[in-house]
């Protein structure tokens, strides 16, 4: 018989199964990986509600991942059995104008590997020995599982500028809106505030060193992050991606200053007071993924103690449990959910 592998497949987060598929073989250029750990993030959740613009069901996730080399095909002899490696998802054409400037992360004809092709929720997977990088000595596979979920965050980051001494406010305290204060506070702001609707939330944010954390459903929310702030925010970074979040957004920000939206907007229209933006000369700009660069800085960053995983992975679950997975990440408590694959992380 052929010998199989499991697969996680997700029609709707109330179905939720194992397929199980033959074991891939890698092409020219590929590298078979044995998953060990896999993240499920925001944009999977949305995807299995059926909420993502851009993901369509059923499909199978896995695209924060963290694995070990089972096999090295012609081309990609650089990478040996054994060594340990995380995924960088974005699958690039590298002949469009984005990608000859160096932004593949904006190809015209992008793929993220586990959002529109089958990812690393599973036993094994191929995948172009240019997507990987090597996993930095000393890091373990729980804070290796959060660096490409701390990549977005550091390119929106740098979208921003040069944040030295600036003020900064983020709306929204899930795993990326927390990932955005670290990086923002790394990058030198001076003062940030974090707002959540959930006060377990806005206290994490507090703990990982926002100076405020106010309810972003509270009546004076403009006011309370002005004072914390000493005036209006220079950037906003919108982690919610909502009209509600987009209409504070431009109420926080100062005039001439900068708001970067981080979270996926549904689909449709949203509303926007161009008004505002034009009277006060707004910029509003969009993050997409990342490039090989902001990888390397998240690894730094983890490297050099700024991230307490601790805070950020808040449960953990076997492959075989994948359903529960995804039914814990959308519980609003839990922050990154981890799934794992045949043996215990290490600590």
């Amino acid at each position: 018989m052929t010998p199989q592998i499991r697969r996680v497949l997700v029609r709707s987060l109330d179905d939720i199964t194992i397929e199980h598929v033959p074991v891939p073989v890698p092409g020219d250029g590929e590298l078979l990986v044995r998953t060990t750990v896999v993240g499920v993030c925001g944009s999977d959740t949305h995807a299995a509600a059926g909420h993502h613009p851009f993901i369509a069901l059923p499909y199978r996730p896995g695209h924060e991942a963290v694995g070990v080399v089972a096999a090295a095909a012609r081309g990609a002899e650089y990478f040996t059995p054994g060594d340990r490696v995380i995924i960088e998802p974005n699958l690039y054409c590298g002949r469009c104008a984005q990608c000859r400037s160096g932004r593949y992360n904006i190809c015209q004809e992008l793929a993220v590997f586990g959002c529109q092709t089958p990812g690393a929720m599973t036993d094994l997977f191929t995948i172009p020995a240019d997507r990987v990088h090597r996993v930095p000595d000393g890091m373990s596979d729980i804070e290796a599982a959060l660096v490409e979920p701390l990549a977005t965050p550091v390119h929106a980051v740098a979208k921003a500028g040069d944040l030295s001494g600036r003020t900064v406010a983020v709306l929204g305290a899930g795993p990326i809106g927390l990932l955005t204060l670290i990086a923002a506070r790394q990058a030198g702001a001076a003062l940030i505030a974090v707002t959540d609707l959930l006060d377990g939330k806005r206290a994490r944010a507090l703990r990982l060193g926002a100076d405020a954390a106010p309810p972003a459903d509270a009546p004076d929310l403009v006011e309370q992050a002005h004072a914390a702030l000493g005036g209006p925010a220079d950037v906003v970074f919108d982690c919610v991606a909502r009209e509600q979040s987009m209409a504070q957004a431009t109420d926080l920000v100062a005039r001439g200053g900068h708001i970067v939206v981080v979270g996926v907007g549904s689909p449709g229209a949203t509303p926007v007071r161009l008004d505002l933006v034009q009277d006060r000369e707004i910029r509003i700009e969009g993050t997409l993924m990342y490039t090989g660069e902001d990888y390397r800085t998240a690894m730094a960053l983890i490297t050099s103690g700024a991230v307490d995983a601790t805070e950020i992975v808040t449960a953990v679950y076997p492959l075989a449990d994948a359903a529960g997975a995804f039914a814990a990440s959308v519980d609003p408590d839990q922050v990154k959910v981890l799934v794992t694959v045949d043996g215990p992380l290490e600590t």
